[in-house]
């Protein structure tokens, strides 16, 4: 008993650290824990502490304890994993699984023939053929699910659908994995039937276990708290289901992460965020380190030599290329955007954990030899350890935090489809073409939504006997009515309008604030706004620069061409906003600039009558928001920060039904 503390103490101490240091270097805590055991193990430390430390007699305890912590948090994940995201995208997950699958297995299976006779016997060909394309194919769920929790997606639908996916993956790599120990001859092959009652059980679970624990939740209220006794019934359910998957040969961690899925959602929000408190801190914290840690304890890289770097070099091209390439084109199929289907593929490509069980199983099976057992490992952390740094590139932390405010306002129905922001100066009243601007681009989206903001300064020597505002409240009463008579300008062509006005003591703050609050998608800027750079710089979202509000070209007339500047650099969204302004009032679309000529013949292809030539005389201008304007530009648009290519078949699929001629007060 008193090494089995001690070996926790070395454990929890090695994690912390390990994971703490990995985070510093952008990595996902789970490497450095894995890295941790794998040093702990024989591959570092064996012949001098570690086997005195981690023996034979030692694993077992340390293992069910580690255990136990992944069946918490796989329940934790279930249960917090939000429905709606993959509601109506299941057929994107399983094509997206089945992508991911299907052509690492084959690329694997290829590898396998080709090294077979290199490391197994003739009569081990089929069954090292079938694992190593299992191996190839194997996506780790409970990585996924942990590099996912750290970064906060599994609130979004990227999150969603990768975590979706990555569990129809493993399924079927689980399933491949029973028929390879089946054939090899070696384990309980008369068991092996029990996998196909997983689909039954999964079935039960939805059907007659979700019922009965919507039980729990009148059981909840009436006692006014977490009682010990409802506790024990949700722990009891939770193991139950996780023994009830591990028996079928599927892997325990489905059967906790399936019972944390089935748990109420409706009304059940202070039953599950008091049992997500007893337990959270307990799996995240203290146990699961330790499985991540005990894990890398039964590796040995001590038999790497060089001659093995061009097999290792053929596992990685095979492990990356097929998982990449195979997620990512079906992904596309389902009209994925292609940022979230890179994304989506990396993420699938984390293999970590789940990978390196499959491989002891090989092992112990006969399967593999030490030799591509230390080679499948190292392919392994690779392939875990590039998820991280990877994924940063393709969606940067900014991207997720705006998703997770969307999902956040759609959660509390606080948000439009579409919203624009527009900044109006003074006086409004003369703003008109400026807000027609702002509601013409609202129109992309439907729903939509306009919030006209405008701030007044605080007046200058103001008086000291009274509040010295009463001539300040009542032109701000003045204001706010023009504001509102602009706002059914708005309202008449499709958008809802919201109006903000107040006075500011200093307006290009304040400006920064408002447009940081409201997180538009879109923001309307006169050039001569207070703090204008500023302002345009911190703006997340795509920005349209008026740079003359009061012209007539700036509003755009109702016949005249819209020209815009299609550089090489930065010129789709400038390109989307003069196709929106042109397609949306029936106007002559005119490109200019280097790519003047693949746009025009792309548009054509899509219905668009775009010409290529020259700036006509009378024409609304846009530019891309460079450092310098062609003369006479009415707009400069700015792309939002880490922009998507511009799906133009879907920008003008959109538009057309907008396109209907809106009223005109």
């Amino acid at each position: 008993m008193d090494l089995l503390l001690l070996d926790l103490v070395i454990v929890l101490t090695a994690a912390r650290l390990f994971g703490a240091a990995a985070r510093r270097l952008g990595q996902p805590p789970v490497v450095g824990e894995i890295l941790a055991g794998i040093l702990l193990g024989p591959t570092l430390l064996g012949p001098f502490l570690g086997d005195a430390l981690f023996g034979p007699e030692m694993k077992p305890p340390l293992q069910a304890l580690a255990n136990v912590g992944l069946v918490l948090f796989m329940f934790v994940v279930g249960l917090e994993l939000d429905q709606k995201l993959v509601r109506g995208k299941g057929r994107i997950a399983v094509t997206v699984a089945l992508g991911s699958t299907v052509l690492p297995f084959a690329l694997g299976c290829g590898l396998a023939l080709v090294i077979a006779d290199e490391h197994v016997g003739g009569e081990k060909t089929l069954p090292f053929t079938l694992f190593m394309g299992a191996a190839m194919a194997a996506t780790a769920f409970p990585v996924l699910a942990r590099i996912l929790t750290d970064r906060g997606m599994q609130r979004i639908t990227l999150g969603g659908l990768s975590l979706a996916a990555a569990a129809v993956i493993d399924v079927l790599a689980w399933t491949v994995l029973a028929v390879v120990v089946a054939i090899a001859g070696a384990g309980d092959a008369e068991g092996q039937w029990k996998v196909a009652l997983a689909l039954p059980y999964a079935l039960v679970m939805f059907l007659v276990v979700r019922p009965l624990l919507a039980r729990l939740v009148p059981a909840h209220e009436k006692a006014g708290r977490l009682t010990p006794a409802l506790l024990s019934l949700v722990l009891i359910g939770l193991i139950g289901s996780a023994w009830a998957t591990e028996w079928m040969h599927v892997h325990f961690i489905f059967g906790a992460f399936l019972f944390g899925a089935v748990m109420p959602r409706e009304g059940a929000e202070r039953l599950n965020h008091e049992i997500l408190e007893r337990l959270e801190q307990l799996a995240v914290l203290l146990l699961l380190p330790m499985f991540f840690v005990v894990a890398g304890l039964n590796v040995n890289l001590r038999q790497l030599d060089l001659s093995s770097l061009g097999t290792l070099a053929a596992i990685l091209a095979v492990a990356i290329g097929g998982k990449l390439l195979g997620s990512y084109a079906a992904a596309r199929t389902q009209a994925v955007p292609e940022r979230q289907s890179w994304a989506l593929a990396t993420l699938l490509n984390t293999r970590g954990l789940t990978e390196i069980v499959i491989l002891t199983v090989g092992l112990q099976k006969g399967v593999l030899d030490n030799e591509l057992y230390s080679l499948m490992v190292v392919m392994a952390l690779i392939t875990t350890g590039m998820t991280g740094p990877l994924l940063r590139r393709i969606y940067p932390d900014r991207r997720v935090a705006r998703d997770i405010a969307e999902a956040e306002r759609a959660a509390l129905g606080t948000t439009a489809a579409h919203r624009v922001l527009a900044v109006v100066p003074a006086p409004p009243a003369e703003q008109g073409a400026l807000v027609g601007l702002a509601a013409d681009l609202a129109r992309v989206a439907s729903p939509s939504e306009v919030a006209l903001t405008h701030l007044r300064p605080y007046p200058s020597g103001r008086l000291e006997v009274g509040t010295g505002l009463s001539s300040e409240l009542a032109e701000m009463a003045g204001t706010l009515q023009e504001l509102e008579e602009l706002a059914v300008v708005v309202r008449a062509r499709g958008s809802e309008a919201r109006v903000v006005s107040r006075f500011a003591t200093d307006v290009a703050a304040e400006l920064s604030e408002v447009v940081a609050g409201a997180r538009p998608d879109l923001l309307v800027l006169p050039a001569d706004t207070p703090g204008h750079a500023e302002i345009r710089a911190a703006a997340e979202c795509r920005v349209v620069t008026v740079l003359s509000p009061g012209d007539p070209g700036a509003a755009g007339s109702e016949t005249g061409p819209v020209a815009v500047h299609a550089g090489r650099g930065g010129s789709d969204a400038a390109v989307h906003v003069a196709l929106v302004l042109a397609l949306l009032s029936d106007r002559p679309l005119v490109l200019t600039g280097g790519r003047a000529s693949g746009l025009t013949r792309r548009l054509a292809g899509l219905g668009v009558a775009a010409v290529e030539g020259e700036v006509p005389p009378g024409a609304l201008v846009v530019a891309p928001d460079t450092s310098a304007a062609p003369a006479g530009t009415h707009l400069l648009v700015r792309a939002e920060q880490d922009p998507d290519p511009v799906d133009w078949a879907a920008a003008v699929a959109a538009l057309r039904p907008a396109a209907a001629p809106a009223p005109r007060p």
